[in-house]
């Protein structure tokens, strides 16, 4: 199945404010659904066929709030320029649970410094400053799904 119909999917979920939806193409089915209260969104197996080629493939939505966890949203719209998502994945301010966040608000960054890391299909992404600024915002908490191009962080 392409991630594209996936992808689909979770627009048409979201467009219709819909709990879950299924689509089944010959003997390869996917189930997508979210959590009403927007955590992330339980995984379901995809089988191709036979059970043990299956993999399990999910998609889930961040909190239906559009309010950023450590700025009002009148200081992120003027503030500098937002650091988005690269791909969907799980947000992280730290390498390792336990570890120091690599930035905090008012840190001063350097291009190319690492500010976060994104956790797609098991792979863990470090995102770098494409800029020297000053953190002025993480706009998404540690642990939290991100979606393609949703702002993460604002640097001026």
């Amino acid at each position: 199945m392409d991630i594209n119909k996936i992808k689909a999917l979770a627009d048409l979920l979201e467009s219709f404010e819909l709990s879950e939806i299924e689509l089944q193409e010959g003997e390869k089915s996917v189930r997508v659904s979210r959590h009403p209260t927007g955590t992330q969104a339980q995984a379901i197996p995809l089988h191709d066929g036979d059970m043990s080629s299956s993999s399990a493939h999910q998609v889930s939505h961040p909190p239906a709030t559009d309010a950023p966890t450590t700025a009002a949203p009148d200081e992120t719209e003027s503030a500098g320029q937002a650091v988005t998502s690269p791909m969907v994945g799980t947000f992280y301010r730290a390498s390792a649970p336990g570890d120091m966040p690599f930035i905090e608000v008012g840190q001063k960054v350097k291009k190319g410094e690492t500010l976060c890391v994104v956790e797609a299909m098991k792979m863990m992404n470090q995102i770098e400053a494409d800029q020297d600024g000053v953190i002025e915002a993480i706009l998404v908490e540690d642990g939290e799904p991100v979606e393609f191009d949703q702002p993460m962080l604002i640097i001026s």
